[in-house]
């Protein structure tokens, strides 16, 4: 991924924080040529057995996913495999009109952050079971209303068989932070004024984190 320097991200927290709160990732890698690459949204959360910190550029982090089986990405995703995986965080188009300005160019504020690391896949069913209860565990915490899985375990074995796991440990990463960095400061408020009175989310989110810039 190509970052300007102007939106590297100012700390490795805010690449991890982006994962977590955005866990739903775009995995890409090469296939046949003729068919051109393998690409699948899916959910991915970091290894709850990983210990130790992030490192800058997360690298050594190993994180876990899973896809259905039936899926010819599945077949094609062997140990060793090279993997990216995509997260997009907040975004909003930016209107020329909070420039106050002319002539001037619109454009679209954005975070993203690109993984790279190695696929180790997970054949156990029970440890295939447990990351689908991981998965499970960690987005009820973060996005639910406290549902206990207890009851839900049995079923869980049920469709297990067709659930493809695996582990991805990571030899780098690289989070871009598009938030109107280059603009002078009383337009980048401008900006995130704007953004903040928006009824979408996303843009409101993206205010907010434009309120964390140094």
């Amino acid at each position: 991924m190509f970052v300007p320097r102007h939106y590297r991200e100012p700390d490795s927290s805010w690449m991890v924080d982006l994962i977590r709160a955005n866990p739903l990732a775009l995995a890409v890698m090469n296939g046949d040529p003729s068919a051109g690459p393998f690409a699948t949204h899916l959910p991915v959360i970091p290894d709850p057995q990983m210990t130790g910190s992030w490192s800058d550029d997360l690298s050594g982090a190993t994180l876990l996913g899973h896809m259905n089986r039936a899926n010819p990405h599945w077949k094609a995703l062997e140990t060793g495999t090279v993997l990216l995986l995509t997260f997009t965080g907040p975004h909003g188009y930016v209107s020329p009109t909070v420039y106050e300005v002319t002539p001037a160019a619109p454009t679209w504020n954005f975070t993203s952050v690109h993984v790279r690391g190695v696929v180790e896949r997970i054949d156990s069913l029970e440890e295939t079971l447990g990351v689908v209860r991981a998965t499970a565990l960690t987005f009820e915490s973060e996005f639910g209303a406290g549902w206990d899985q207890t009851e839900s375990v049995d079923y869980f074995r049920k469709i297990v068989p067709g659930v493809g796991a695996f582990r991805v440990t990571v030899t780098g990463a690289e989070g871009m932070f598009k938030l109107s960095q280059e603009q002078p400061a009383e337009v980048r408020e401008r900006v995130q004024q704007s953004f903040s009175r928006r009824a979408c989310s996303l843009q409101r989110e993206t205010a907010e984190l434009m309120t964390r810039l140094p």
